[in-house]
């Protein structure tokens, strides 16, 4: 569906299913930033439920490196009004959840200078196009 992730090859992904600590399974990069997608494993089926970002661009076209990067964001960012290292668990629990399957993508590197807020909007009016809505844990844009 997101045939433009595919240039970045700084790419990985985990998974996440409750038992365990968002910070022990998240392989993030510390020193990165880019978007990343958050797949929700509910009754045999994969639903997006979230887009999200790491990193601004500053006035001089540099990148503001937020400590810890994208892994940062992904674990302690806050979501739904709490770190998501602890609202994560409870919307598991609540949405009966099985996992979370986190991709993310190094967006603003050597060879592609993609802010990442950018291709953020670009993926989620691709998104909007097919949906016509954004992704459940996506409450606005």
């Amino acid at each position: 569906m997101f045939d433009q992730l595919k240039k970045y090859k700084s790419n990985n992904h985990f998974f996440f299913d409750g038992r365990s600590e968002l910070e022990n399974v998240c392989n993030a990069p510390k020193n990165a930033n880019g978007v990343y997608l958050v797949y929700a494993l509910k009754n045999g089926r994969v639903e997006l439920v979230y887009i999200g970002s790491s990193g601004k661009i500053k006035q001089n076209g540099k990148i503001g490196k937020s400590k810890g990067g994208m892994f940062d964001k992904i674990v302690n960012g806050e979501q739904f009004g709490k770190p998501r290292i602890k609202s994560w668990k409870q919307k598991l629990l609540v949405e009966k959840i099985d996992a979370l399957d986190i991709y993310w993508y190094e967006t603003f590197i050597k060879n592609h200078n993609d802010i990442p807020l950018y291709v953020k909007g670009s993926i989620i009016q691709i998104y909007f196009y097919i949906n016509e809505n954004l992704p459940e844990w996506n409450k606005e844009f």
